[in-house]
């Protein structure tokens, strides 16, 4: 997905990364790893940051899901 690409350098920044996981209904799910993982402000950054970019861009999107 261009939009997790796009996305990456953002969360490299910090030391973290994502993986998307899957697609089903407009649902995305995706995996935070390295400084992400775990972080007390993973939760901002997966639906302020990547849920907000999604939003915007991704037609038919419905919500994100964090994957452990």
């Amino acid at each position: 997905m261009a939009v997790i690409e796009e996305l990456r350098p953002m969360l490299h920044a910090d030391g973290g990364d994502i993986d998307l996981v899957s697609i089903d209904d407009g649902v995305v799910s995706v995996r935070l790893r390295g400084a992400c993982a775990g972080c007390p402000a993973a939760a901002t950054t997966l639906y302020e940051g990547v849920a907000r970019v999604m939003e915007e861009r991704v037609t038919g999107f419905r919500g994100i899901v964090p994957v452990e």
